[in-house]
């Protein structure tokens, strides 16, 4: 008979609050969460559901914001051996609804303040107030490896969003070769801050740091009345930014300075120049790369502290942004529009397989799972170096045709850094029938001539590749993972200007 393998989910729970006991796992700020109570709360909240029927691989919802209840439900749920499925709390009704109609939740673990919220939308709410912390202290079954045991809202940045599929065996693998990739291990007493929504890096970071005995600082959003005494405390020796986070952090803390940190984890967004510099004024060279999709989990590629600060100081004009050396593990192979593999230096489409990869994605169509050769498609262009480094220099699906030219809309951003008189700024375009497609510079929270200033900083590239128009927005619309929609910026654009087309074509403001 054929041998099922297992995760022992809950095995591990009680291990790691064996060992740790009443030390802090995670803390908000103002209250703590023991290993004890974690362990207690998890496995209450594990047996409810299992007694409520809900089968291994079965897609259970949560939606909390960042606290200390975060953790201990996100445990729960993935003890019990169902698909722990994360909602972002800024998703609107809407895309609740379509997630829902992919993921097949019917059960939403949740606050009681929004359990009216769900119930309006058809769901059945299963309130946090409501479960105890009785727990007889026995670990639960192990999960089997092959059943569904997360499933991922994917940004949507090409369409409408896909539910993305992991089973347990994967998520298990995904958190070890994360810890396996880490610059150091965490030890009780190292605390990570986190302030990016939990669902996503800022989980991934939580269970790494349990599983050595540290804590999680959770907090939602970057409240400059709470980061900055516990940056200036010393207690933190690692953060978890991505690039909006640094630059928001920089915003906040103008001229600042926060040692002791040992290591600033960034990625989901490409790292550019001027940002680099900000994390590097804050926080020293301590800066770490890494790349990673919702299709898999980090690490992809690593790149070390000492070698992202060489990157910035010494390779600066190189084409892209480096994402370093591929983890172990990983396959990445650099593709032309054919599928044939190219050469070093040769900008193509990043394919990339590995086994803590998801096992595929529901659409509209259903369950699409990964193909039989087991290579995912990223729609990321880049290359690889002669030192067997990654490069990325944008998106397939961004990549602008103008006046029989292919542009790549990160190139300029990267090429316009950061620009006083303004905030972020997005390329995009508009169609147009003359060039095809027109290109934009949008910036937001403008407080200057920054159009002269961007114009400036383009005199390195190519006349085809600077913006035809530049348009002040009072804010860059973003998607739940806080990245700038070149879409979204796309259609206000359009819904405020018409394009008086032709060889020097000008946006003119409607109405």
């Amino acid at each position: 008979m054929a041998t099922i393998e297992t995760i022992a989910w809950s095995n591990d729970l009680r291990t790691i609050a064996a060992r740790f006991g009443d030390a802090p796992v995670v803390t908000d700020g103002q209250t703590s969460l023991s290993f004890t109570d974690l362990s207690r709360r998890a496995h209450a909240l594990a047996r409810k559901l299992m007694s409520m029927g809900i089968a291994a691989g079965e897609s259970v919802a949560i939606s909390v914001p960042n606290c200390n209840d975060a953790v201990w439900v996100s445990y729960g749920v993935t003890i019990s051996g169902a698909a722990e499925t994360p909602l972002n709390t800024v998703m609107t009704d809407t895309e609740i609804a379509w997630f829902a109609s992919l993921a097949k939740f019917r059960y939403v673990v949740t606050h009681a303040a929004r359990a009216r919220s769900f119930c309006a939308m058809g769901y059945e709410p299963i309130t946090i107030e409501s479960i105890g912390d009785d727990d007889d202290g026995a670990p639960l079954r192990p999960v089997d490896a092959n059943a569904r045991g997360r499933i991922l809202s994917s940004s949507g940045t090409t369409g409408r969003p896909k539910a993305l599929l992991y089973s347990h065996g994967r998520r298990w693998l995904a958190h070890t070769m994360l810890k396996q990739a880490l610059p150091y291990a965490p030890h009780p007493g190292s605390c990570v801050l986190l302030m990016t929504p939990f669902p996503h890096g800022a989980a991934l970071m939580t269970y790494a740091w349990a599983d050595f005995g540290g804590t999680a600082i959770l907090l939602n959003g970057i409240d400059a009345a709470r980061v900055g005494p516990i940056l200036e405390g010393g207690a933190v020796d690692a953060v978890f930014a991505p690039p909006t986070v640094i630059n928001k952090l920089s915003e906040t803390f103008p001229g600042r300075r926060f040692d002791g940190v040992r290591c600033v984890f960034t990625g989901t967004q490409t790292l550019t120049p001027a940002t680099y510099a900000r994390a590097k004024a804050m926080f020293g060279p301590v800066v770490r790369v890494t790349y990673g999709k919702g299709e898999c989990t980090n690490p992809i590629t690593v790149l070390a502290p000492a070698d992202t600060d060489r990157v910035y100081t010494e390779e600066a004009d190189r084409s892209g942004a480096c994402l370093g050396w591929p983890g172990f593990g990983v396959e990445i192979a650099v593709r032309n529009e054919a599928g044939v593999l190219l050469a070093i230096g040769e900008e193509g489409e990043i394919f990339l397989r590995a086994r803590h990869m998801y096992i595929g994605h529901i659409d509209a169509n259903g369950f699409q799972p990964i193909p039989p050769e087991g290579w995912h498609q990223t729609g990321d262009l880049g290359y690889f170096d002669e030192r067997g480094r990654v490069w990325l220099t944008g998106r397939a699906a961004d990549v602008i045709k103008s006046g029989g030219y292919k542009v790549n809309p990160e190139e300029i951003e990267i090429a316009l850094g950061a620009v006083a008189e303004c905030g972020q700024i997005c390329i995009t375009s508009i169609p147009s029938a003359y060039w095809g497609e027109v290109i934009v510079a949008a910036a937001e929270h403008v407080r200057g001539d920054w159009a002269a200033t961007a114009s400036e900083r383009l005199a390195s590239l190519s006349k085809y590749k600077h913006p035809r128009a530049f348009v002040a927005l009072d804010a860059l619309p973003r998607n739940p993972q806080g990245k700038v929609s070149r879409r979204a910026v796309r259609d206000k654009i359009l819904e405020r200007y018409t394009l008086e087309d032709g060889s020097r074509p000008v946006l003119v403001a409607k109405g």
